[in-house]
């Protein structure tokens, strides 16, 4: 298992919020051999996610922005967006539907965006839900999945708390064609107290939103002993050697807790090198 771990390990990425504090959190905490994901939120629109996402590009890093379909205007913004990101070095983007109740212009969901793109980037990611979706069918999200991934080049799994879940999930799609490498999504060392903290910041329906996606995660800080990303991190290596799926890496939600979550990465790969003889 210590052995698969360090692999998932050494395929790490981090997701971060485009707060103002962003640019200068990453800087002072992340290398810049560990690739980043933006965040797109409702409240902020898109503009936020690429404004940081240039900032963080022009500082050595590589970042692959959100880009919310329902925040597309037409054909005309998405050229718009994709040559403002090509002209910064922008060479990874991550497309999802988004949260808006309903699409801004004539992009309803992920794979209408995905299809206007084209081959614009050289990496795409799209989400996986090892868990399903509440508002979605298990068929319609299966579907989904398999119209998105000849136009994708990744699959970031949404967080699941159950690695078996999560292995058996990466194992079915595998089984019936999504052949992409996948990320599995998971917290890091991010504490209660810091996720409202975010969530006060991002405006009151925003947050609404934001607690309601996280309560998951919420409740798992109440329980006896809490969350540590080591025991999930530990349970997945484990259960992703049990079954064939295409499991590469880990993408951590840091919710911006880039410190901790750097120092937990490190310590954690330090307990893999053997001791000088």
């Amino acid at each position: 298992m210590s052995t698969r771990l360090a692999d998932l390990l050494s395929n790490v990425s981090y997701e971060v919020i485009p707060f103002k504090s962003t640019e200068q959190a990453v800087l002072a905490s992340v290398p810049t051999s560990i690739p980043l994901t933006v965040t797109v939120t409702e409240a902020r629109g898109l503009e936020s996610t690429l404004r940081v996402t240039e900032q963080l590009v022009s500082h050595g890093y590589r970042v692959a922005p959100h880009l919310a379909a329902r925040l597309f205007v037409d054909r005309d913004h998405v050229a718009d967006v994709v040559a403002r990101l090509r002209a910064a070095g922008v060479r990874s983007v991550f497309v999802i539907g988004g949260d808006s109740a309903e699409p801004v212009g004539r992009f309803p969901d992920a794979y209408s965006l995905l299809q206007a793109l084209g081959q614009s980037f050289e990496e795409i990611g799209i989400a996986g839900y090892p868990e399903g979706h509440a508002a979605i069918s298990q068929e319609a999200i299966d579907l989904a999945l398999k119209q998105k991934a000849p136009l994708a080049t990744r699959i970031i799994s949404q967080i699941c708390f159950d690695a078996r879940t999560t292995s058996a999930w990466a194992a079915r799609i595998a089984a019936f064609g999504v052949g992409l490498p996948v990320q599995v999504g998971m917290p890091g060392p991010v504490n209660r107290q810091k996720l409202m903290r975010i969530s006060a910041s991002l405006g009151l329906g925003q947050s609404a939103r934001f607690l309601r996606k996280q309560q998951n995660l919420l409740w798992r800080f109440l329980m006896p002993g809490g969350y540590h990303p080591t025991r999930l991190a530990k349970r997945l290596a484990s259960a992703v050697t049990e079954t064939s799926n295409n499991v590469r890496g880990l993408h951590i939600f840091t919710f911006n807790e880039l410190a901790r979550t750097e120092a937990w990465r490190q310590e954690l790969l330090s307990s893999f090198t053997e001791p000088a003889s």
